[in-house]
């Protein structure tokens, strides 16, 4: 019974974070948005509508980290950085968002290949030498 509770309890939590990341999407076209704020949400959306993660899923237990700690820790901070009134419109006015799908944040996506690229080049480069 309580592993039936806990596992609503995920499911609603995961359609909330949804909705907090189509809200987001909204929020960071706003003007009356802080600067800081619009930056860090653009960030947390891209990277969550991002096509590729910064650590790939096939990678045992991480693989999963940025899905289950990252991603809703950067929607909680945006959240706290976006004013309580303009949250709940966004909120509110994305219900009727993403009907035709999400878009894909190719250019979120190529910044994390790179990031990788520099990565194995720090490790083969301090390898070698």
């Amino acid at each position: 019974m309580w592993l039936r509770d806990s596992f609503n309890q995920f499911k609603a939590k995961a359609r909330s974070l949804r909705k907090d990341i189509k809200a987001l999407y909204l929020a960071y076209k706003r003007p009356d948005v802080p600067w800081y704020a619009k930056l860090f949400a653009i960030f947390v959306v891209s990277y969550a509508l991002s096509p590729v993660d910064l650590i790939p899923d096939f990678v045992p237990i991480l693989g999963y980290l940025d899905d289950l700690v990252l991603i809703p820790l950067g929607i909680t901070l945006a959240i706290k950085m976006i004013p309580s009134n303009v949250m709940q419109e966004c909120r509110l006015q994305a219900e009727d968002a993403f009907i035709n799908g999400k878009p894909k944040s190719w250019v979120s996506g190529i910044v994390i290949v790179l990031i990788w690229v520099v990565v194995i080049g720090l490790i083969i480069f301090y390898t070698i030498f």
